[in-house]
């Protein structure tokens, strides 16, 4: 990201940032709300447009896209994660998962057998034909997570992901990102106001109004 700009008329939410963010890594975002993070995330991941400034993936430009160019290259790089799972609620934890890869113009079948392994992965095999009504909290936001990794995306961004999460399962969810970090060699970035999770993380980006204040490297 170079030199991001953004306002909502007189409010000026990003004042220009820029950053990189590595492969294969745990990124942070943490800050005082107002501070900008979740503007920053979704001109990240290309659900806003920036005022002034870029945003590359490798070497691509990609607030150059057209829309539908761009729409096909946030579903083929880009993973999201809510605060709220946001599971479809007439579909099955199988179809939700597998949404993505169907939105690529895979076939049914060929979507299941990329959801297949994410989900027994997330521990969730026994609940493929469960709606999301039928599944607790922890496990609707296991299933998000599949969700988000079945196109094998660059880049998954989470934004305050395990906020509505009780205190076991934020633990549960936050082992999980860094389970995915080293086994599946899985890009996160994360907004989060939780410290534990901040801490744990390769890297902590600290942004106060509008700007990032410092930057830090954790050596695990």
């Amino acid at each position: 990201m170079r030199d991001i700009r953004k306002s909502y008329g007189q409010l000026q939410v990003l004042k220009g940032i820029s950053l990189e963010i590595p492969y294969r890594k745990v990124t942070s975002i943490v800050g005082p709300s107002g501070a900008g993070k979740t503007t920053l995330l979704q001109i990240m991941g290309t659900l806003d447009k920036p005022d002034s400034g870029s945003v590359a993936y490798d070497s691509a430009d990609v607030f150059s896209l057209g829309d539908n160019a761009l729409s096909r290259f946030r579903n083929a790089n880009i993973g999201f994660v809510f605060q709220t799972h946001r599971l479809l609620p007439e579909f099955t934890l199988l179809e939700n998962v597998a949404m993505p890869a169907l939105i690529a113009g895979l076939g049914m079948e060929e979507a299941k057998a990329k959801a297949l392994p994410l989900i027994k992965y997330m521990g969730l095999e026994g609940r493929i034909g469960h709606k999301p009504s039928e599944l607790s909290g922890g496990e609707s936001q296991r299933a998000a997570v599949a969700r988000a990794l079945v196109n094998s995306p660059k880049v998954v961004l989470a934004d305050e992901p395990s906020g509505s999460l009780d205190s076991a399962n934020r633990r549960e969810l936050h082992k999980l990102f860094f389970d995915l970090r080293d086994d599946l060699g899985v890009t996160f970035v994360i907004v989060t106001h939780d410290e534990n999770l901040a801490a744990d993380s390769d890297r902590i980006i600290h942004m106060r109004d509008g700007m990032i204040e410092k930057v830090n490297q954790n050596q695990h």
